[in-house]
C-alpha cells in the first residue's frame, strides 16, 4: 500500500534516485529546506510499503489579490513507479491544499520538450497559459510552458485565459 505523507528532513538523504531523470530539476539542500520550513503542507511524498520513496511534490502559495495561487515547484516520480497514478495523486493533494488556502489557481512550469508531462497535466485539467522564453538554462536554453488550472475561487476562470504572446523570465510576477 502506498503512503502519502509529509516530506521530512530525513527524507533529504533518501530521495536522490527520484531526481535522476534528466527532465527533473535538482536543487541545493538549502532550497529544499526553505520549502520545508515555509510551506511544509506543500511538500509531500509517496512511499512504498518497504519505505522506498516513490515520488514527491514540492510547492508553495504565492501572489496577491486575484494572482494568489498554489505553485508546483517540483514533481517527480521514480522511473519504477511511473504510470501508476502517483503524479496525479500528488497533484490532487497540492490542489486541495491550494483550495483550502483560497487560491484562484495552481500553476507550474514545464519544458516545452517534455510532451509526456505536458499531456499528463492537460489530462489533469491544466491549460497552457503562456510560453516563457529561455526559462530553463542549458545548451541551448529551453522555453517553458506556464500551465494553469483554475480553482473554485476563480468563478469566471479569468486566471486561465491564455496569453497570446510569450514572456521572458524577468517579466513573470
Amino acid at each position: 500500500m502506498t503512503t502519502l505523507r509529509p516530506f521530512t528532513c530525513d527524507d533529504m538523504f533518501r530521495f536522490n534516485f527520484v531526481n535522476f531523470d534528466p527532465l527533473t530539476e535538482t536543487y541545493g539542500l538549502t532550497f529544499y529546506l526553505q520549502y520545508m520550513a515555509h510551506w511544509p503542507e506543500y511538500f509531500q511524498l509517496t512511499e512504498a510499503p518497504g519505505g522506498e520513496i516513490m515520488g514527491y511534490i514540492m510547492g508553495k502559495a504565492e501572489g496577491h489579490g486575484t494572482n494568489w495561487h498554489g505553485h508546483v515547484t517540483a514533481l517527480s516520480v521514480a522511473p519504477d513507479y511511473r504510470r501508476l497514478g502517483l503524479a496525479a495523486k500528488l497533484m490532487s493533494g497540492l490542489e486541495e491544499i491550494s483550495e483550502k488556502k483560497q487560491a484562484y489557481f495552481v500553476d507550474l512550469f514545464v519544458r516545452v520538450s517534455n510532451t509526456v508531462a505536458i499531456n499528463m497535466y492537460k489530462n489533469l485539467g491544466y491549460i497552457i497559459y503562456r510560453t516563457v522564453l529561455e526559462y530553463y538554462s542549458g545548451s541551448p536554453d529551453e522555453d517553458a510552458y506556464d500551465m494553469r488550472k483554475s480553482l473554485s475561487r476563480d468563478v469566471d476562470k479569468l486566471s486561465v485565459v491564455p496569453l497570446t504572446h510569450p514572456v521572458r523570465p524577468e517579466d513573470i510576477e
